[in-house]
């Protein structure tokens, strides 16, 4: 028995009448005559009572009617399921970053946008550090990450340059230089060499621990780093406990932290805050691929 024998059993028995179902079926009555014949050898039961002016179920074809209707039914489910799978439409993607990536909007905007998109697509989200976001995506418990800084050992790996931030200064609101200058003048850099700096810890965000001792050392001096924190959050925590200063990225100024000023600053070496995708080389899922090409087509117009 092959599926289309249950479409034209189907077809007959809603038309009660041969001629009527061939013609819904887009074939001759003779053929689908001796296909119903078959069916019901096959089956070694009648399906259809002949009648002067149609057909009508049998018992028999009436219990079949509501079975071949339910298995034609999960295989065109399944057919679609299948076809919007293939379009990256349906299955799931996992999305890591870093804890500095979403302050950005452009992060949390084409996350929107994606499953705007693609709502049946499942889309978890897992926050962690640069090192154990690559380690996830090498092992395939994440599909793709957003990252502040870049790879040195890019093997199996793709990583796309999106944007560069500015990177502000943060201040305790009581500290000398928020007085000194107002929320539109920027301070030089090395007004900073003999402050005590709050950074976000090397291992968990290299690109942004490093570009602040790059941008330090090109204004003349090496930062005297006082605390290393485990969260870009917990930096700015300890900003406000007047524990030191810190160079962070501009769009942390959106939590607006108690305790907390931010001051634009300038020099020769601006401090930048890039922020990266992350993904597999030769990435097969569909669904990834749907999201990769709509973060990379979504910077390119920002």
């Amino acid at each position: 028995m092959e599926l289309r024998h249950l479409r034209y059993f189907i077809a007959v028995a809603e038309e009660k009448h041969i001629t009527r179902a061939a013609e819904r079926l887009g074939m001759q009555q003779p053929p689908l005559s001796q296909q119903i014949r078959a069916l019901e050898r096959e089956l070694d039961v009648q399906l259809f009572r002949r009648k002067p002016r149609g057909v009508e179920l049998t018992d028999a074809g009436s219990a079949l009617l509501a079975d071949a209707r339910a298995i034609l039914s999960h295989i065109d489910r399944a057919f679609a399921t299948t076809k919007r799978t293939a379009r990256g439409e349906q299955g799931a993607i996992s999305v890591g970053f870093t804890s500095s990536a979403p302050f950005h909007p452009f992060v949390p905007r084409t996350i929107r946008a994606y499953r705007e998109s693609f709502p049946l697509v499942p889309l978890t989200l897992e926050e962690s550090g640069t090192t154990e976001l690559i380690d996830q995506l090498r092992n395939e418990r994440i599909d793709a990450a957003f990252i502040r800084t870049t790879i040195a050992n890019q093997e199996g790996l793709v990583v796309i340059p999106l944007l560069q931030e500015a990177m502000v200064l943060a201040l305790p609101h009581a500290h000398i230089l928020a007085r000194r200058a107002s929320a539109n003048k920027a301070l030089p850099l090395k007004a900073l060499a003999d402050e005590t700096f709050i950074v976000y810890r090397r291992h968990n965000g290299p690109g942004l621990y490093d570009a602040i001792l790059s941008a330090c050392n090109a204004a003349g001096f090496s930062p005297r780093v006082g605390q290393e924190a485990p969260r870009i959050v917990s930096t700015l925590n300890l900003v406000a406990a007047g524990l030191g200063i810190s160079l962070v990225p501009e769009s942390l100024q959106r939590m607006r932290m108690d305790g907390v000023v931010f001051r634009r600053v300038s020099g020769a070496a601006q401090p930048k805050a890039p922020l990266y995708l992350a993904s597999r080389r030769g990435e097969t899922s569909a669904a990834v691929q749907r999201f990769l090409g709509l973060v990379t087509r979504t910077a390119q117009t920002a």
